[in-house]
Formats: structure tokens, sequence, C-alpha cells
């Protein structure tokens, strides 16, 4: 079967959208053709700075025949229905129309029309053009004559305005063959804007820009591969990485491996060259990860650090486009020069930031709010941050306000927490301060750590530097959680007034929409008090029932992901459970508890029994507000009551004492008389009283059981 070798190819793409877009036109490409009536075998998606590549092995050489029956009107339908019928099924007259016999509605009209399959190429060639010009590229821009003022005329060729093709970068070429594996291939030929598709591409830009003829997907990687382009984004990752901790270990170091600049780099090269420059020692007393961050945001590096040791050294890795003849030497000084200049800002940064700010005079107000000392550098940052008035969000206020009700929300969690009152007051006063920091502002994604760094640099307990680090985390599933106490402390605090602020001002996440990150928020401190074992009642905090919706459902997800069955879930989460740490451990103990063999009996006992009061309830029927000891007549309605009213007792003191398990143990024993009242008790007694007492004997049941889950939402 015939093979299709797409490729677009254009000037430089952004590497961060590459990927995705090799994706996309996988996608909109085979879509396309099979809605057309073609199949495949198997496509794969290349990338490269400069192209986007398919390979679609096995593809139909024509879409098959159609056949389709379209059903008409009545024969005896008016003259319009008719009409209309044939314009659908694009008939010119009724003549061309079966009729078919029906015994109950009488004869009907019925077209059948036949569609013959055409060439793959034919629907190559319609297809292509609509998706390269409506192709989802989140920015785009227009280039060449096309693009000019429509009328605006140039070396003969007339500019078309705002009908020019829109393309992540210019794009300069379209290739497109098709053909079978073995035999000549052709071109799929067709037009876009004066780009017309042929089997002509190009190799790298500079050591082999000449045109290189191709007639299928084998001799194309193979040419390129002689033109100095690796189509493989992949391989390009893996030569890229091999080379470097190669090198890295040939000069005594460790590659600092980082997957994301990884990826990046290999998004800007076609043909890789790892080389290696270096900067002077002197700027390795800047934290490691500003260096890091200076290095792999300004110049697209990798760093290194000593073989088995800690901290970097002043070696990087860079990655070239190109062989250079004299080895890369040019590159690697022009790079190092970019290097000494970025570091060389950043140590200026580090520097002012333990310094005072000129300003100090204008902060004692602040200061006082705080109870700053502004002898401090840090101290003065927050101060600063205060005075400023910077604002946090335009209807919650400046971020000095948010740090006041952080500070007022932590002291309240302190002692739930078991944390030290004084060093959380300290650590929350102070998580805010690197905002104002050089650092910080030079890389937003060091907050909280630079905050520690400071911290520890002007003498503060290592427990308050931590928690200004971790005040933030977690930042998702995997990421680790805060660091003791005051840590875990501040961290709730944070995330508490953001989803309480957020949702006082009705900023809720709507469908795949979250902008404040607030799910994140809100597993975050789910995950806190599972997993460090914090008892908190959450209306106590968030005195909103919507937001207690919103932390039950993260809970949901984390118990399941954590292996606990749906059901099981649903059966003791109730719209008031506010204490999640509880909520997880009536699950647990329900999961231990409902496999078990009195775990059967509880089940099959109090199923019966809730069913039958739903039903009746379902009904209206009349239940007595409680259990008459007059109204109980037979003996098996005689020794359920008195079952219910012993086990509810025993459960009752069981979860005063949150042992779960003695609980649903003692409620187990009601199996037996609620069977017994089941084979010699009619519930629906002819008279009403009796009747209405027993159903509320099954009312007693069901709460005794409703203690500890809703027994009717479990499976089985």
């Amino acid at each position: 079967m015939p093979d299709l070798l797409l490729e677009l190819r254009s000037e430089e793409i952004p590497a961060r959208m590459q990927r995705k877009a090799a994706g996309d036109l996988k996608k909109l490409v085979t879509d396309a053709l099979v809605d057309q009536g073609l199949t495949y075998e198997g496509v794969r998606e290349y990338w490269t700075p400069r192209r986007l590549t398919l390979d679609i092995r096995g593809l139909n050489a024509r879409s098959a025949d159609q056949r389709e029956e379209i059903k008409g009107p009545s024969t005896k339908a008016p003259e319009q229905a008719v009409q209309g019928f044939l314009r659908k099924a694009g008939l010119s007259d009724v003549s061309e129309a079966q009729v078919v016999p029906d015994p109950k509605k009488g004869d009907f009209y019925v077209a059948v029309v036949s569609k013959p399959g055409r060439p793959a190429e034919e629907i190559i060639a319609e297809v292509m053009p609509a998706i390269i010009r409506t192709f989802p590229w989140p920015k785009s821009m227009r280039s060449g004559f096309a693009s000019m003022p429509k009328g605006m005329r140039f070396g003969g060729i007339e500019g078309k305005g705002s009908e020019s093709l829109r393309w992540v970068r210019p794009l300069q070429s379209i290739l497109c063959v098709f053909g079978p594996e073995h035999d000549e291939t052709q071109v799929v030929e067709f037009e876009l804007d004066g780009i017309k598709a042929s089997n002509i591409t190009y190799g790298h830009r500079f050591h082999a820009p000449g045109a290189i003829t191709v007639r299928r997907f084998d001799d194309y990687v193979t040419s390129l591969e002689k033109a100095k382009v690796m189509l493989d984004a992949e391989r390009r990752k893996d030569v890229i990485l091999h080379d470097a901790r190669d090198l890295a270990f040939a000069s005594g170091l460790d590659l600092v491996e980082d997957e994301g600049l990884l990826e990046e780099v290999s998004g800007l090269v076609e043909w890789p060259h790892v080389l290696m420059g270096a900067f002077e020692e002197e700027y390795l007393a800047i934290p490691a990860e500003i260096i890091r961050l200076t290095i792999k945001t300004n110049q697209k590096c990798f760093v290194t650090r000593p073989q088995g040791g800690e901290g970097l050294s002043n070696r990087f890795i860079l990655v070239s486009n190109i062989e250079a003849k004299d080895g890369g030497a040019e590159i690697i000084h022009g790079n190092g020069k970019v290097v000494r200049a970025r570091l060389s800002d950043a140590k200026h940064f580090w520097t002012r930031d333990q310094g005072n700010l000129p300003d100090l005079d204008t902060l004692k107000a602040s200061a006082e709010k705080f109870g700053l000392d502004l002898k401090k550098p840090l101290d003065q940052r927050m101060a600063k941050l205060d005075a400023l008035n910077v604002t946090f969000h335009a209807k919650l206020g400046t971020q000095g306000e948010r740090v006041a009700r952080i500070r007022a929300l932590a002291a309240q969690l302190a002692p739930l927490v078991g944390a030290d009152p004084a060093l959380v007051d300290r650590a929350v006063v102070l998580a805010k301060a690197d905002l104002r920091t050089e650092a910080v502002g030079e890389f937003p994604e060091l907050q909280g750590l630079m905050g520690r760094k400071y911290a520890l640099l002007q003498g503060e307990p290592a427990e308050v530097a931590a928690a200004v680090e971790d005040h933030y985390k977690p930042q998702g599933p995997s990421d680790r959680l805060p660091e003791g106490a005051v840590g875990l402390t501040v961290a709730l605090a944070d995330k508490l007034d953001t989803l309480t602020g957020f949702w006082a001002i009705d900023e809720k996440p709507t469908g795949s929409k979250d902008p404040y990150a607030l799910r994140r928020a809100a597993l975050g401190v789910v995950r806190i008090l599972m997993e460090c074992k914090v008892r908190l009642r959450l209306l106590a905090i968030v005195k909103d029932s919507d937001l207690l919706s919103f932390f039950h459902d993260r809970l949901k997800g984390y118990l399941r992901d954590m292996g606990a069955r749906h059901d099981l879930i649903d059966a003791v989460l109730t719209p008031a459970s506010d204490d999640l740490l509880l909520v997880a451990r009536r699950v647990e103990a329900l999961t231990a508890f409902i496999t078990s063999e009195d775990g059967k009996n509880l089940l099959s006992g109090t199923k019966r029994a809730t069913q039958l009061l739903a039903a009746e309830e379902k009904k209206g029927a009349v239940i007595a507000d409680g259990v008459s000891d007059e109204l109980l007549v037979l003996d098996a309605e005689k020794a359920l009551y008195t079952a219910v009213r012993a086990a509810s007792a025993e459960a009752s003191d069981a979860i005063v004492q949150e042992d779960f398990r003695s609980a649903m143990q003692a409620l187990s024993n009601l199996r037996g008389p609620v069977d017994t009242f089941f084979e010699d008790v009619l519930v629906n007694d002819e008279n009403p009283e009796i009747r209405a007492n027993r159903l509320a004997l099954l009312y007693a049941v069901r709460e005794a059981t409703g203690t500890v889950a809703d027994f009717s939402k479990i499976a089985g």
C-alpha cells in the first residue's frame, strides 16, 4: 500500500511549540483523511526547529465507493415535500427514486445515492491547504508578498493583505510525495500563497542549504542526515544528553540534568554539537540556584557539579547548531562572555539584597505593624512590600493585608498542628518578603527559596527559614510537603487564606479554567491534613459549605488514588464532614471491615431494612416519631428493638473514642435479629399504629448504622 510523506519547512519554530505542533499536524491530517474515507496502517510525526514532518504508512490508494439510502416522504406527500427530498438526495426527477412499500404507512420514496471512491492524491491535495491555513498555532504571523497591503505591488507581484497565510514563522516550502514502498512516487500537487508542494526539501541552514530531491521517507531521512539534519527529536535529545554527560565526566564533573532544558535545547538545533565553557570561580559565591537559572534562562546552557560533590563547578555545557571549523572556540568564547555578564548582574542582585534599603525612615509604620526589625535586610523588604501597597488582587487587597490575614489564621492553626506560635508568627511576617528582592524580581521562580537563604543570612531560626521557603508547598501531587510543624502551619494558613478569599469574591474554578490554581491549593491542604495527621474542623475556618464541598472533591480524588473504593468514600462522607482526617480514618476502617464476615453480615442485615424503609418513605407512609414498647406485639420485633438499643449504645461509645472498627462490630450483631424480624413480622400490618411503629423500628436500625456509614451507598 502507498505511503505519504509530508514536510512543512519554515523559519525557526519556537522550541516550546514544536512537539505539540507536530502532534496537532498528525491529528488534523489523519482525521481529515479518515473523514474522506481513507484508512492507514500507521503514522509518526517528527519535528526540528525548521520543519514538521509526517510519515504515514499503508494509506489507501483511493477511498472506498459509498452507497447511501436516503428515505423520502410518502408517495402521497405534497409536491413541496417531494421537491425538498429530491434536492436533499441530489436527484433531478422523482423517477430516479425507488418506491418502497410499507404495509402500515403506505408506499414511500427512497433515493439510492452512490458515491464512487476518489484517488488518495486528490483527497490529500484537497484537505491540505485548509489544514495549513487554519493550523492552531498559539501565535502566528504573515510574511512574504502575500502579506503586503492589498493593492501594493513590488516586482510585478501584488499583495493580498488579510487573505495571506498566517504561520508561526514564514513558511518556505512544502514537500508532499505519495506512492508505493518500492516503486516510483509522485508529488501531490497543491499550492498555498505561491508555495507549491514538491518533492524538494533543504538541509541544514549553514552546513548544507542546497535542495534535496526526495522520493520516500527512508531516503528523506538518509538525505537529511547527510545534510546535517537529525530529524528525530528524541534522538537529538539522547545525543545531547549522552555527549554532555561524557564531556562533563572527561573533566571530572557531573552534568546537572534538566529534562525541561533538554527538551528546549533539542528544539533549537538540527545538528547538535556539545561544547564546554567556563566562568570565573568567584561567581560560585552566588547561590547555586541563581547560577543555574541565570545560565539556563539566558543562554540555554546546562551547569555541572564536581563528581560526587555538592554545589556547582565553574564549567557549563552549551549546545551548538553547527560544527565549527575552530572546534567551537569562538562559540565557547561568545557564550562565556554572555554568561559572565549575566552572572555579574546576578552577583549584583545577590549583594544588594543583603544591604539596607535607602528609604528606611519611610518604613517605620509598616515595621511596627508587623513587628519587624529594620536592622535586618529581609525585614526591610517586608516593610517595603507593605509600605508600597503592592496589590495581591484588586478585590482582596494588598500583599500586606494578605500577610496580616495569614498571620491571624496561622495563630489559630499553630496549636492544632503543634507548632511554636512565636516561630510561626515570625515565619509568616517574613514569608512574602523576598518578593521585594532583586533576585526574585529577576527570577520569580526563586520566591520562597531566596527567602530562606536571606533568612538564614540574617540569623533567623532554621525552622523559620525553612517555613519561608516551604509555605508555597506542596505545589502538586508529587511535590514534597513542608518541613516541620512551623512550615506546615504557615503553608496551611497561606492556602486556606487563598481559598477563602477567592471564594468570598466568587472567583471559583469553572470547568477546566483555574487561573488562581485553587484546585492545587485545596489538594495541598488535603495532603497536609492526611499525610501529617492534622485534625482540623474546616468549617471553623472556611465557613462556606460550597468551599467545603470543593475540599470533598479533592479528598475523594486523593483517597481514590490511595486505593479507596468510591462507594465506601460516599458511604462515609456527608455534606457536613469537615474533619477530613476523620473521614479518611472512617473510610480506612470501613474498607477493612466490609470485607470481613462480620462486615458482610452488617451490610446484608441493614440493606433490607433500609431499602424497605426508603420505599415506604417514597410512598409517603406514616412513620411513628419513636418506637413504642406497648405497640411491639411479636417476639421478633421486641428482640430487634432490644438489639438495636444495645448495638446503638455500644457503637456510640466506640465512635466517641473514634474506634470505628468496634462500632461496626457492635452493629454487626443486628444481622440475626433483623433476619428473624423479616421472617416473622409483616411490617405493613392492618393496624396503622402497629405499621407506623414497625417502620419506626426500621428507622432506628438505619439511624444506628448511619452513625458509621450510609450502607445504602455501598455496592454489594
